[in-house]
């Protein structure tokens, strides 16, 4: 018997799903490919089903003879081993970043004479109920907010950007590129206090309270599934912190970074230039501590950022807090430096590692920005957090356009750096 083989990423079967096992069986026996959790999230698929329950759900359709794990989003793994006659598929996949993946296939094909059958992707409004309900399943609080500890464990570093808006979350949520046969996408999202603050128009000295700081978070995951990290300043008090690590939890944010200072916060790219508070090791663990004996799950993370090398306190304090605060429940350690060369940062790191090889270890590479992923990942480096570049491209290009306005008392002039409205409100998904 000729053998079919597909591809799914799905643990929401609906109409489209059981159409292509429909098609398939008219040529023979069905084999399902399900992608592992691994790969989904390379391309900003996220389950809420483990990958051996999906195998599960696949088998127990009709139709369907056998269920493969598939570790290769390209199906190369697959197509060699089982060398199936046709591979089927929804045509949604010619444009876009599928693309690349179609192409692959039909040339995976045409080394032995097999055949791509592509079938009409089904569109009603079951289907599209159906693709709703699983956003908003996995939008809900005890899905998202366990999803940066899975993440640490399926991906060699996580990676995320700033957002500090629905339309920003937005961005970050569905940006998803292609090069050279791989896929790249950011991770998760990191609610700036700095961003946040800049965006309201107000000094980086939280000033913005908790309760504006809520409103902007809660604006970003109305929109949005990716799990949130927290820029959570100094913490506050500590009587303070412990509501407010509750009410992060209770919301689905995954880790909230507080920085061992005290007083009025200086943004961290001052240095010295101002005066800046460290708190004492004993204060600050104590604080930890009392926010991970406040919360009720498992999924959140409390991360400590430390702030010795950017006030010049040497290594030997950076390392001494780092381990004080580990054994005080911290979840994560963040490094911080506002040097361009990242030696103190690879330093640190290696030093950390040669004593604790699995506490996450969080950068910021703000200032050391030559640094790539891959090399953060030698020493140890567990998350990336790009932390303001998107409010940054967006001031000057909004001012570059203002002051154009003004010089020509049109708007002609500035069309070409311009994207068409109907271009961005495509982000926005229509109930």
């Amino acid at each position: 018997m000729k053998t079919v083989f597909t591809s799914f990423t799905t643990d929401n079967i609906h109409e489209g799903h059981l159409n292509i096992i429909r098609e398939a069986q008219k040529y023979g026996k069905v084999i399902i490919g399900a992608l592992s959790d691994r790969t989904l999230v390379r391309i900003n698929r996220y389950t809420t089903m483990p990958q051996e329950e999906r195998i599960n759900l696949y088998r127990q359709l009709r139709g369907v003879d056998d269920v493969v794990l598939q570790e290769d989003l390209m199906s190369n793994d697959v197509i060699k081993r089982y060398r199936p006659d046709y591979v089927i598929h929804g045509d949604n996949w010619k444009i876009g970043v599928e693309s690349v993946i179609r192409d692959n296939v039909i040339q995976l094909l045409s080394e032995y004479g097999g055949q791509l059958i592509e079938v009409p992707y089904t569109v009603n409004d079951a289907v599209k109920k159906a693709d709703q309900r699983m956003i908003e399943r996995l939008a809900m609080p005890e899905y998202r907010r366990k999803r940066l500890k899975r993440l640490l464990e399926l991906r060699p570093v996580v990676k995320a950007i700033e957002a500090h808006s629905g339309l920003t979350g937005l961005i970050v949520e569905k940006t998803l590129i292609e090069r050279n046969g791989e896929f790249d996408q950011f991770d998760a999202m990191w609610v700036s206090s700095l961003c946040d603050s800049t965006d309201k128009g107000k000094p980086d000295i939280e000033l913005v309270d908790i309760s504006s700081r809520l409103r902007t978070i809660d604006d970003i995951m109305e929109v949005t599934t990716k799990p949130i990290i927290l820029d959570g300043d100094t913490g506050g008090l500590t009587e303070h912190f412990v509501y407010n690590v509750r009410t992060l939890e209770r919301m689905g944010v995954s880790a909230v970074i507080i920085e061992d200072k005290t007083g009025l916060k200086k943004n961290s790219l001052f240095g010295t230039e101002v005066q800046q508070t460290q708190d004492s090791i004993e204060n600050f663990s104590a604080k930890i501590a009392a926010g991970k004996k406040a919360q009720l799950t498992e999924d959140f993370m409390i991360i400590a950022r430390i702030e010795s090398l950017i006030l010049e306190q040497g290594m030997e304090d950076a390392l001494l807090r780092a381990f004080s605060f580990r054994d005080a429940g911290a979840d994560g350690i963040m490094i911080h430096s506002r040097k361009k060369d990242p030696t103190e940062i690879f330093e640190f790191c290696d030093k950390f590692r040669k004593k604790d090889s699995n506490t996450p270890i969080v950068v910021v590479p703000t200032s050391f920005n030559s640094v790539t992923e891959e090399e953060f990942e030698k020493h140890g480096v567990n998350i990336v957090i790009y932390a303001n570049q998107l409010m940054r491209a967006a001031f000057p290009a909004m001012k570059s356009v203002a002051e154009e306005i003004l010089r020509c008392h049109r708007a002609q002039e500035v069309d070409a750096q311009l994207m068409p409205f109907k271009d961005i409100i495509t982000l926005i998904d229509e109930l």
